[in-house]
């Protein structure tokens, strides 16, 4: 089975960034087919329009109002214009795809396309919240937490029911989202009609990124809300969690469906019992762009094999700063080839592969213009080739555990190593080292055929040539002991008698 493969696409900026179609700006009607080309052949599985459904006045306004956001358009685009500013993406104003980026109609076009290449195609689903110009705002408020009273987490709103204090969308540790509105998912009549939405978006795609996900798990929400109880005499409430009936649905109707969740606060284990077929590894995320090697290396040793197979590892996304602007080339190299050779879903983020440094709000439809950086640019071209060759990402993959190549060297802790491949016949070894030194370890493979010949490695990102016998591997455990930040790709193949893979490098006493 392949692992999945995603690229993150911030759909508004990027469409006014490509050539322009018959003088016409380009919409996902006109996407050219060279680069949905280069994706196939980068071993991209699938595409994340980021930002395709419909925004609405009202969120837009209070994205132009906020002071703080201002202040942040003024650093990501110095020369912004109100026109730069569309609304939230996560402030949905109708499950529509919206007219300036090609509509229905362009979206289905996209999606042909990627099919034809044997790409797939990932939308939102922002399942906690809705933006203020949402129309069940007006025609049913009930569905929305409510104040009975002016509060600093709700505004007025004439609806067709009378005048309601409704609440704004947020999480528990920060203020209000104050372009959305709260839905209520202690009710059942708000389960049913967001499993009608989730199963309209499902005829439009083939999976899901779900906003936020772990909001919704009964436990949050009672505890974000508990002030708040629900709103209407006889509503009928809910004792079931949303998210496994929701996913049983539109798998019973589209079986491939694929569930990705953002999702924090060790929650993410929970939520891929719920049915979830990913859910975000930010854990790891902050260690490799804090520096903290071990406890990057801790976290991984800590996760069963199950989990990070059901994981999305990422280096940066359009919530987070650019990992270029945060890591050093080498320490980059090291954390792409990481992220890039685990289990689970492999995930990079639009720009991320030409160096970009700039975190564009997600409020804004044009960015600021970077230069590709060459350096970057070459280093993940190099990664992506080498990661095909070696079969990374196809069939079953595994973390191994390094061990202390000699007694009171703690240096094996900073070392993660990843293997792909049938041990019997042919496999590749990934090897990072998080830590700016050298730093060494051994590593058990066990299954490996007594064969006398041995084995030839080569890095597939280096120069570097070994033969080793099988025993040693097995029984001693391979040495290694690699440069500051390494990022080496090992192919293991059965020895060629003939061949000069390289003289054998001198272990430890």
């Amino acid at each position: 089975m392949n692992q999945p493969f995603l690229l993150e696409l911030n759909t508004r900026c990027w469409l006014r960034e490509l050539p322009s179609h018959g003088g016409q700006d380009c919409t996902l009607a006109s996407v050219p087919d060279s680069l949905v080309e280069d994706w196939a052949a980068m071993g991209l599985t699938h595409i994340w329009l980021m930002g395709v459904w419909a925004t609405g006045p009202h969120s837009r306004g209070r994205a132009l109002a906020h002071a703080g956001l201002r202040e942040v358009f003024n650093h990501a685009l110095p020369d912004w214009r109100e026109g730069d500013v569309a609304g939230s993406p996560y402030a949905i104003a109708r499950y529509q795809v919206s007219d300036a980026v090609g509509g229905e109609a362009g979206l289905q076009m996209f999606r042909q396309q990627l099919h034809r290449r044997g790409l797939k195609l990932i939308l939102d689903f922002v399942p906690n919240h809705l933006g203020l110009d949402h129309p069940w705002v007006q025609a049913s408020p009930d569905y929305f937490v409510q104040s009975t009273s002016p509060h600093p987490y709700a505004f007025p709103c004439e609806t067709a029911k009378g005048r309601r204090w409704i609440v704004h969308g947020k999480d528990p540790y920060f203020p209000p989202w104050d372009d959305t509105v709260q839905l209520d998912y202690r009710l059942t009549a708000v389960h049913q009609a967001m499993r009608d939405q989730w199963l309209r978006i499902a005829g439009q795609c083939d999976g899901v990124r779900c906003d936020m996900a772990m909001l919704l798990l009964r436990e949050v929400f009672e505890q974000t809300w508990r002030d708040f109880p629900p709103t209407g005499s006889g509503a009928a409430l809910s004792r079931e969690e949303f998210w496994p009936g929701a996913i049983a649905s539109v798998r019973a109707v589209h079986p491939e469906f694929l569930v990705m969740g953002e999702a924090y606060w060790g929650l993410e284990g929970r939520l891929q019992e719920l049915g979830f077929d990913y859910t975000y590894d930010k854990g790891l995320t902050d260690h490799l762009l804090g520096a903290r090697a071990v406890e990057a290396v801790r976290h991984l040793q800590s996760k069963s094999a199950g989990y990070l197979r059901q994981s999305v590892h990422f280096l940066e996304n359009h919530d987070e700063e650019r990992v270029a602007s945060v890591l050093g080339l080498a320490a980059h190299r090291a954390a792409a080839l990481l992220v890039l050779a685990l289990p689970g879903m492999r995930f990079l983020h639009d720009g991320q592969t030409g160096g970009a440094t700039v975190r564009t709000p997600v409020q804004l439809i044009r960015r600021k213009p970077e230069p590709v950086n060459p350096e970057v640019r070459a280093m993940y071209a190099r990664l992506l080739a080498a990661l095909q060759s070696a079969g990374v990402g196809n069939g079953e993959g595994c973390l191994l555990q390094p061990q202390a190549a000699w007694p009171d060297n703690p240096t094996w802790e900073n070392l993660v190593l990843v293997r792909w491949g049938d041990v019997k016949t042919r496999f590749a070894l990934a090897v990072v080292n998080l830590a700016p030194h050298r730093s060494q370890c051994r590593v058990a493979i066990h299954g490996l055929p007594a064969d006398p010949k041995g084995w030839d490695l080569v890095d597939l990102l280096g120069d570097e040539h070994w033969r080793r016998a099988s025993h040693e591997m097995r029984e001693a455990g391979l040495f290694l002991d690699v440069a500051g930040h390494a990022a080496q790709l090992f192919r293991f193949q059965p020895a060629d008698p003939s061949g000069n893979p390289g003289e054998a490098r001198k272990t430890p006493d």
